[in-house]
């Protein structure tokens, strides 16, 4: 997809990758709706972009998604790209993963970009044609302990995206997969639960975290070719 002139949603807008992301949709040529629940932050981001426009949005409320869409078409006219990336974390084992917990995490990781795609989807069809990136993770190919809860729903979000963008091959519309290693953010600060221990790190290939403005690259690259997936680097090819 050329992404000039576009129009994009990128969820969880307000920080780390989705600000990045969003920044560089925009240098872009870029029309980005930004959306999350902290409009004081995406108001500061949305005075540094052009033709940008915030919608407050609980990720976790499924009128509040539905309501943003709508607004997003009503101010633009279309969405061309949808970038699912709001999400958080859950660090616990797997004996001591509360069910309360899972299934918020559940709303926001995994159910939110369902109803967040099914909202874009007709749009797209009238459109001819859009493009879907759903952000995952390096850990949903990894068995890491102490975060299943969070990998759990990462795969699950990978079997539907890959499952998505065969559906809709015939309109036209791209489904793509993004999958982030570590990266230099506050979503360590912000899990659920107890923080995880790091000491696999040592075991790995790579023990320095990526910026958020790389991945952006990545989410960019992505929408440009088309692809089904992207990795942050290329070694994570060899463990899915």
């Amino acid at each position: 997809m050329i992404v000039n002139d576009k129009v994009a949603i990128v969820t969880g807008a307000s920080s780390g990758i989705g600000e990045a992301t969003a920044k560089a949709l925009a240098q872009h040529g870029v029309k980005v709706v930004l959306a999350s629940r902290s409009k004081e932050k995406l108001d500061n981001l949305s005075s540094q972009l052009k033709d940008s426009y915030v919608i407050q949005t609980d990720m976790m409320n499924e009128d509040e998604i539905k309501d943003m869409v709508k607004k997003a078409v009503d101010r633009f006219g279309r969405v061309d790209i949808l970038v699912n990336n709001a999400g958080r974390g859950y660090d616990s084992l797997v004996e001591n993963i509360e069910a309360p917990s899972y299934l918020e995490l559940f709303k926001l990781n995994l159910l939110a970009p369902l109803i967040t795609m099914q909202a874009v989807i007709p749009i797209m069809r009238r459109q001819s044609g859009g493009t879907i990136v759903n952000i995952s993770s390096g850990t949903s190919m990894m068995d890491i302990p102490n975060i299943s809860a969070y990998s759990s729903l990462k795969r699950a979000l990978n079997g539907l995206s890959l499952t998505a963008r065969e559906e809709l091959k015939k309109d036209k519309i791209v489904v793509s997969l993004v999958y982030p290693y570590m990266t230099e953010t506050n979503f360590g600060k912000n899990v659920i639960g107890k923080p995880r221990d790091d000491s696999w790190l040592d075991e790995g290939n790579i023990s320095k975290a990526d910026t958020p403005e790389y991945i952006a690259e990545k989410i960019l690259e992505v929408i440009e070719s088309e692809g089904a997936e992207i990795y942050a680097h290329d070694w994570m090819k060899n463990i899915k």
